[in-house]
């Protein structure tokens, strides 16, 4: 038994706290080692990144071994459980070595760049422009020299989900690689250098770097921002992040960030006009709802993000234009992404809404990834007059009323000039709406039974997708669960809608009288 014990303890390395090790397809920090009484031979005590996975913080039977930031993410296991992971050589050379030919023919996608094989002639380690290692337990780099002679070419390093526990061991990594421009490293633990400044060579040409879920907070990044002064594509998505303080000297040359999944802090998000060549901000997820522009009075131009052209704001709870109105004072925002909001114009139609966000942002050309074409602007905007008008008239030549009507509508006086004021008889009247008495001819037609002759239908706008998927299931004789629906405009040729939601009305998806909805069997 002793001797058992003994060869047990041998398979511990000896810095083995705070070493990463792998339990199958989980992933944990060791926290502790020795034994566990009352049973005999060595334990490993683990903090797993999955804390739904432990039974206890570090506390067992009374006694303390560990701390866990979870209650219950720790456990303990034996040595022979876990692996401690491979160098970074000997992890390539498994993937590279075993079909060389499939691995170097992909073509390697990092954010938004892409980066093939086709011009790479002869096919080798040396000749490697991107090394994929991915779940590949790499812990460390390994003999000091062998990577640079080995792989000297590479641009692109994933390095996501390993067993590295150290900015100090990446370093280690990246400094033999000379042409080294993007690094990912989502889902890892590294803790935080000692000194970060000593390690600016190691990634001083890297340009993107991601470090999805790797529990950091915004200070913890800016400590570490030392490391990359010229980074160009930061992507920390589904980390700790939610005060954002002021990058003072660092991140300068940043052309994009992506903060989504964090729950941030919205009065901190103006810290971050402090990057001087910010271009594209990505927040979806964030809970975000509401900014103020201080600087900049409505309808006038905001100094802060001078170079942000593209922001997405999807899936967050914006539900009041106020916020749309201050986003139109960001003088380079050309491409906006606001899907997944509850956001929402009078007569609840999301086309009307997009109409509203276009003659709201005057310099807008992309919004939710569709082009805005001239006409659709000069179409949005006249109708925003029209929608608008009766309360302009009622307030023009009224003090207070003024006032409070350009604040609500403070691009209305620039569309004033720039089309004219609208007239009394081409305003637009808000009426009651009686919905459910709102008829829709509608054209039903069978993608996947060509020989079906298309049915035509007079349907209410309240119906909701789930009856019309039942009233189709019996002129199909199929389950309603089978069928999936979207529609086309008989006003605007070409895009198909999908009617995603069983839920929802023919009103909301924005059918109109005269449209055509398509059929088809999942």
């Amino acid at each position: 038994m002793a001797a058992e014990r003994t060869e047990a303890e041998a398979e511990v390395p000896e810095d083995a706290v705070g070493r990463r090790v792998s339990c199958g397809q989980h992933r944990a920090t060791v926290r502790f080692v020795g034994p566990v009484p009352p049973t005999e031979g060595v334990w490993l005590g683990v903090e797993w990144d999955d804390p739904t996975r432990g039974k206890h913080d570090g506390c067992h039977d009374g006694a303390r071994y560990f701390m866990c930031r979870h209650p219950t993410g720790g456990s303990f296991v034996r040595p022979s459980k876990a692996s401690w992971g491979v160098d970074f050589l000997r992890a390539a050379r498994r993937v590279y070595d075993v079909d060389a030919e499939a691995v170097l023919g992909e073509e390697i996608t990092v954010s938004s760049k892409t980066l093939e094989w086709a011009d790479v002639r002869e096919r080798s380690l040396e000749s490697l422009p991107s090394v994929l290692l991915k779940n590949c337990l790499v812990n460390g780099p390994g003999e000091d020299g062998q990577i640079l002679q080995t792989t000297p070419n590479v641009r692109w390093l994933d390095l996501s989900a390993s067993l590295l526990c150290r900015w100090e061991d990446v370093a280690a990594i990246a400094r033999q690689l000379l042409c080294l421009e993007a690094l990912l490293l989502s889902s890892n633990r590294l803790r935080l250098p000692s000194d970060p400044a000593a390690h600016r060579p190691a990634f001083r040409d890297l340009k993107v770097l991601t470090l999805i879920g790797c529990e950091l907070t915004w200070p913890q990044i800016l400590r570490c921002a030392p490391m990359w002064p010229k980074l160009e594509e930061l992507i920390v998505e589904d980390n700790h992040i939610t005060h954002l303080h002021r990058p003072e000297g660092v991140l300068q040359e940043l052309k994009c960030l992506n903060v989504s999944k964090n729950p941030l802090d919205q009065d901190s998000l103006l810290n971050l006009a402090a990057l001087p060549r910010l271009e594209q901000l990505i927040m979806t997820d964030t809970g975000f709802s509401s900014i103020h522009f201080p600087d900049a009075a409505p309808g006038l131009e905001t100094s802060a993000f001078a170079s942000l052209e593209k922001l997405n704001l999807n899936c967050n709870n914006i539900s009041e234009w106020v916020v749309i109105d201050e986003l139109s004072k960001l003088a380079s925002l050309r491409h906006l992404w606001c899907r997944g909001n509850p956001l929402a114009s009078a007569d609840r139609n999301p086309r009307t809404a997009n109409q509203m966000l276009v003659a709201k942002l005057p310099h807008l050309r992309v919004l939710d990834g569709c082009e805005v074409t001239p006409e659709e602007r000069r179409g949005a905007e006249f109708d925003y007059l029209k929608m608008f008008g009766e309360e302009w008239l009622e307030a023009r030549g009224r003090s207070q009323l003024s006032q409070q009507f350009a604040s609500r509508h403070p691009r209305y006086s620039s569309l004033v000039d720039k089309y004219g004021a609208p007239e009394e008889g081409e305003l637009t009247k808000r009426q009651p709406f009686a919905l459910k008495n709102q008829l829709l001819k509608i054209t039903f037609v069978f993608v996947d039974d060509e020989a079906r002759t298309p049915v035509e239908k007079k349907l209410p706008a309240s119906m909701e997708v789930q009856k019309v998927k039942g009233l189709l299931s019996r002129i199909m004789k199929v389950p309603a669960s089978d069928l999936k629906l979207s529609y086309t405009s008989a006003k605007v040729v070409g895009p198909e809608y999908h009617m995603d939601s069983d839920l929802k009305t023919l009103f909301f998806y924005a059918v109109e009288d005269g449209d055509t909805v398509l059929v088809r069997r999942s």
